[in-house]
């Protein structure tokens, strides 16, 4: 893809205001979050919602995350019970989308939900991001500012490469803290669900919530990124890798093994924080680079280890 004539601006208190009016009048803007970067919509707009739709390439089945400015216009939008309302009094803002049933008078556009009778809300903890979404007074829809499937931007120069003239406008705050989606939570029956792993580790939410849910037991895809092939680059890739074959790129995890000390490592101390933040930059790296494909040293199920698993299986499996 060629290189977006899109401007990228610094967040400022002009750039901010710009940014909320082209919302407001129907546009999108691109901006961080500390996950990832989001294609932004009005939530409320259809024929915005749409354009995201269209400009992602996203399935119409796959719903869409509403970023709101408080907790307080979360619970305009969806119902919000005792458990609820524990884990947004401990997580938002934060990284934890609530997928909740929608009220009847939502003013929030059908296709953000998919079909379903829920959506999924959450309050960011990026300075850029609240204060455009007090600026706007709207909620405003944002799925990573990505074409489909493909890897997620966790820079502006990321948003720039993958959407073209996608965005009115791309607001720059820097490489995303956490660097992986959020972690999205359900509930069945009344007991929360992990639907999507992500920048919060489950153990965090278990220690204030227990008695959860099997994630078998709620519609597919209740929430996004719960589509088996996703996140992927161009390359294949060989998980679980402890030497490299012919052709292949090395992506190290901790000291030991090929790229443990040079080369291309999520973190040479074996620290998943680190890890989690590296993920994708490396992963668009290693794809623009000589090889046929990237070898992905394993990577300990725990912690935020689930979440970059879940990211690295879906980005290993081919439509």
């Amino acid at each position: 893809m060629t290189e977006s004539r899109t401007p990228i601006l610094s967040p400022d208190a002009e750039t901010i205001a710009a940014a909320a009016e082209t919302l407001r009048a129907g546009g999108l803007v691109a901006f961080p979050t500390e996950t990832v970067y989001g294609l932004g919509a009005d939530a409320t707009n259809e024929t915005a919602v749409a354009a995201v739709i269209a400009a992602k390439g996203r399935p119409a089945i796959n719903p869409l995350i509403v970023h709101l400015a408080d907790a307080d216009a979360a619970r305009h939008e969806a119902h919000f019970d005792d458990r609820a309302e524990r884990l947004a009094a401990c997580f938002w803002p934060g990284p934890l989308p609530l997928v909740r049933r929608r009220r009847a008078d939502s003013a929030l556009a059908a296709a953000i939900s998919a079909g379903l009778e829920t959506v999924a809300l959450r309050v960011p903890s990026h300075a850029t991001a609240l204060e455009l979404l007090r600026a706007v007074g709207r909620p405003i829809a944002a799925p990573s500012a990505n074409r489909s499937g493909r890897i997620s931007p966790t820079t502006a120069a990321h948003v720039s490469h993958e959407l073209g003239d996608a965005a009115a406008m791309i607001l720059d705050g820097g490489p995303c803290a956490i660097g992986l989606e959020s972690t999205v939570v359900g509930f069945h029956r009344g007991r929360p669900v992990l639907l999507r792993p992500g920048g919060i580790a489950w153990e965090q939410l278990a220690a204030v919530v227990g008695d959860w849910a099997v994630a078998g037991e709620t519609p597919s895809p209740s929430s996004p990124g719960q589509l088996a092939s996703h996140y992927a680059p161009d390359k294949t890739l060989r998980l679980n890798a402890l030497e490299t074959g012919q052709g292949e790129i090395f992506l190290g995890f901790g000291p030991c093994g090929p790229g443990g000390t040079g080369g291309h490592n999520l973190s040479p101390d074996g620290d998943l924080i680190e890890a989690a933040a590296n993920l994708f930059a490396m992963l668009r790296r290693l794809d623009a680079a000589p090889g046929q494909a990237i070898a992905v040293a394993p990577i300990p199920e725990d912690g935020l280890g689930r979440a970059i698993n879940d990211r690295l299986r879906r980005a290993a499996a081919r439509p």
